[in-house]
């Protein structure tokens, strides 16, 4: 385990649902000191009501300064351009990034500190904070995210493979893809938090109020229903077993219209972290609708190990990733090929199933994966203090 360092981390908004970004701070914040920096944006802002509220939230953010959230780690929200690849921009951000996190970091007792990113675009940065070394943790192909500029993130993407000192991916093909810049490289798969999910298999977890009176069985999927998420093959579902209750538990952020007002289709809205065991306990199966494309291929969701830690059968389209487990998960391409998945899921119900897929996660937790990341750390760190 890492212990002793201190670590500067560069992620999404420290408010947002924990993803594997904040399961592997949190444990290291345990025997290390971190600073969490909130986004600094990779796209341009639009005009939207979504977008307004994330510019005033990072304007109170700046205001409130570097705050502690938890005992080791800290978080801080600094202001930056929102023009991610213009030349000027990166320079004017690189400069006042560096002087605000040299500041923090004095403040805070960071000496040498990890710059350690999941974002692909902190090149600037190196070599500004008396940084110990370098660590790219790369969990998605960014570049295709709709709305930022591809050429612009795979340049700054690639400056920053080509300068850590050791980089990580969370897919075996984001690791071939970076290890062509960087010999460096490795693949470390995403964790799950057995023991949160685990409740769902407790019989006194309650179940939701907005579940106990659906028809059964009840199709559940949580997580941001965004463009990667395949509707079509929900409104397949719906309208091949108007018997299933088909539910949706995340905020939306595509256009749901081929499943709005579905008799059978429920959209919920967002739901805490915390009451998704709960959802999970009122779900007979779980699925993974994702498009089949050049992000999702790359992607590892992180829900997959989720659902399995609850004991759910999962149904799932065939992503690289996904099919590593194609022991515990039934998947299917195309909208035939998806309902007859669920169809063969909903069959795996039995008491032993349930057990066997939690128990097969119990090795898959984030503490596991923060030991692996750990040794990974050693060398290059040898290397460091050389």
């Amino acid at each position: 385990m890492l212990e002793g360092q201190s670590i500067v981390c560069f992620a999404h908004d420290w408010n947002g649902d924990p993803t594997s970004k904040t399961h592997i701070m949190r444990i290291l914040a345990k025997r290390n000191r971190v600073l969490w920096v909130d986004s600094i944006g990779m796209r341009r802002p639009a005009v939207t009501a979504y977008d307004a509220r994330r510019i005033g939230a990072k304007l109170r953010g700046a205001f409130r300064g570097c705050r502690p959230v938890e005992p080791g780690l800290f978080v801080g929200s600094p202001l930056a351009l929102p023009f991610p690849g213009n030349p000027a921009a990166d320079r004017v951000n690189a400069g006042v990034l560096s002087a605000w996190l040299r500041w923090q970091c004095r403040r805070l007792g960071l000496s040498r500190p990890i710059l350690w990113s999941f974002m692909p675009n902190v090149a600037g940065l190196i070599g500004r904070l008396g940084e110990r070394m370098v660590v790219y943790h790369c969990v998605d192909d960014y570049a295709e995210f709709t709305g930022v500029s591809r050429e612009a993130i795979r340049r700054l993407e690639a400056d920053l493979v080509r300068r850590s000192d050791l980089v990580l991916t969370s897919s075996e093909r984001l690791r071939d893809e970076r290890l062509t810049i960087n010999p460096r490289t490795h693949f470390v798969t995403h964790g799950v938090d057995v023991g949160h999910f685990g409740r769902a298999l407790d019989p006194s977890t309650p179940l939701p109020e907005d579940l106990k009176h659906l028809p059964r069985p009840v199709i559940g999927f949580f997580g941001l229903i965004a463009d990667w998420v395949d509707v079509s093959l929900v409104r397949a579902m719906a309208d091949r077993h108007p018997d299933w209750s088909i539910v949706l538990v995340g905020r939306v952020a595509t256009d749901v219209s081929v499943i709005e007002g579905r008799p059978n289709v429920r959209l919920l809205g967002h739901r805490p972290y915390a009451a998704l065991p709960a959802y999970c306990r009122g779900f007979d199966a779980a699925i993974v609708p994702f498009r089949m494309n050049d992000l999702t291929v790359r992607a590892n969701p992180l829900k997959l190990r989720e659902y399995l830690a609850a004991g759910l059968p999962v149904a799932s389209t065939p992503l690289p990733e996904v099919l590593r487990y194609d022991a515990l998960v039934e998947t299917g391409d195309g909208d035939r090929e998806f309902v007859a998945a669920v169809e063969r899921a909903l069959t795996r119900r039995s008491a032993a199933a349930v057990r066997a897929r939690h128990d097969a996660m119990i090795t898959e937790s984030w503490e596991a994966r923060v030991e692996e990341i750990g040794s990974l750390l050693q060398g290059p760190l040898a290397r460091a203090v050389a």
